[in-house]
């Protein structure tokens, strides 16, 4: 969710709001959609920590004496399918296999972060950019050792290639459904009982991520789309978890060039999505205003007085109408309010939160001031509070952390995803990974 610009806020607002130029656009949150695209040198990552070796057990030997011997080592499972009672922990990775070592970054999820669950986008069009191409090395790296590792795999698919689409790019769906559906069928083939969750798209409320021949934004089609996506996907393994790609939290706007999330998001529920969905996507940026803080509260901050970037503070309605976007807990709870008035059992996905912090670097991305405002220590509790409210708010499933390993894989601290990684551009860990390696996971 790259930082666009509104065309209704104030000045200053349409200053800070400015990063992805061509055109005024609304306020998004971060995404990495065009991270994994293209691979940068990788940066050598530290040595991983040793784990302990297995306890010794003294038992006596045959002759009487003391021998030792190694306990047995216990192996874990994944667990597969997913308790619709469980809540999982999970955290965005660089989904890109030639990027840095993936045996490395799963041992260090599971055996340094203690999370379940993972995330990788994945890139229609960088695997088949022509119909003869072939190319699964991107990405079955990571797959593979997300298995390997026992932790969950949710990936977020989008890219159609260019050949798919009249239009000769790849910022939308195939214009024939099927060829979509058809890739998921080959993904799920090639790693059989390694994807445990799919997201079907992402962000398709905003034109830079859903073009398509009526030129307009339609949630009625999103669900057309999604019901294929659901059929394929379930024919090839009925355990994999279905999710509707989550929306980038906006305010009004055309139906063109964005349109607002909760708006589209009434409209897609009432077109039927949950009928082809096992769970409700949902992205947020944190800006620089706590989880727990809801839109009307924002001016009681102390931050509200000395903050950079003045959104939350200073934008709090358009037309006599609060702009959700500005907080973590009025979007999440307004997304849930809503799916819960259609069917009381479905949850939420959050497939990417988190906060940003700039501290130590020279300067924020263009269009991301706010990350001035997050202190390090501010960002690792923050991670820490969102991950405890969701769980145990019972309206999220669950809910992936953006983003571990972006920080020493991006192009610098003006890369949009870096302020957001729990590692520096030198790989070290920040304040937020050990404050997420140490806080309770609860199921």
């Amino acid at each position: 969710m790259k930082q666009i610009k509104w065309l209704f806020f104030a000045t200053a607002v349409l200053l800070l709001l400015s990063a992805c130029g061509g055109g005024e656009e609304p306020e998004t949150a971060v995404s990495d959609t065009t991270s994994d695209t293209v691979p940068n040198p990788p940066t050598p990552e530290p040595a991983a920590t040793p784990t302990l070796a297995p306890p010794v057990v003294v038992v006596e030997g045959e002759g009487g004496g003391e021998e030792p011997v190694a306990a047995p080592e216990v192996v874990e499972e994944k667990i597969r399918p997913w308790p619709a009672d469980k809540f999982g922990y999970g955290v965005q990775v660089h989904g890109n296999a030639t990027v840095g070592d993936p045996v490395f970054t799963m041992d260090t999820v599971q055996n340094q972060l203690g999370l379940d669950w993972v995330k990788m986008q994945l890139q229609w069009w960088q695997v088949h950019p022509s119909p003869g191409a072939d190319q699964w090395f991107f990405y079955d790296g990571v797959i593979d050792e997300a298995a390997n590792h026992n932790l969950n795999l949710m990936v977020s698919v989008v890219g159609s290639p260019d050949w798919t689409r009249a239009a000769g790019n790849h910022i939308g769906p195939p214009d024939d459904y099927n060829e979509y559906a058809n890739f998921l069928t080959e993904l799920i083939n090639r790693h059989p009982g390694k994807i445990d969750a799919i997201e079907v798209w992402n962000e398709q409320n905003l034109d830079r991520e859903w073009q398509t021949p009526s030129g307009i934004i339609d949630p009625a089609e999103y669900v057309r789309f999604l019901e294929v996506a659901y059929n394929a996907i379930k024919a090839a393994d009925p355990n994999i978890i279905v999710i509707s790609g989550a929306l980038s939290p906006t305010g009004p706007g055309d139906w063109v060039r964005w349109a607002d999330d909760f708006e589209y998001m009434d409209q897609a529920l009432a077109a039927g999505m949950l009928n082809y969905a096992d769970c409700v996507g949902a992205h947020h940026n944190g800006y620089n205003v706590p989880p727990n803080v809801i839109v009307e509260d924002t001016n009681s901050l102390p931050e509200s007085q000395t903050a950079n970037f003045r959104g939350p503070f200073d934008n709090q309605y358009t037309n006599g109408q609060l702009n959700h976007l500005w907080t973590f807990k009025t979007t999440i709870d307004g997304y849930a309010q809503r799916v819960a008035a259609y069917d009381p059992n479905m949850k939420l996905c959050v497939t990417e939160f988190g906060w940003a912090s700039s501290e130590g670097y020279d300067a924020p991305p263009e269009g991301f001031e706010f990350a001035l405002d997050n202190t390090l220590d501010e960002q690792a509790q923050y991670i820490v509070q969102a991950y405890q409210q969701m769980h145990d708010s019972g309206d999220v499933w669950l809910a992936f952390l953006f983003n571990y390993d972006f920080g020493n894989k991006g192009s610098g601290p003006q890369d949009d995803p870096v302020p957001y990684s729990i590692i520096d551009i030198n790989g070290a860990p920040r304040p937020a990974f050990g404050a997420v390696a140490a806080m309770e996971k609860p199921d």
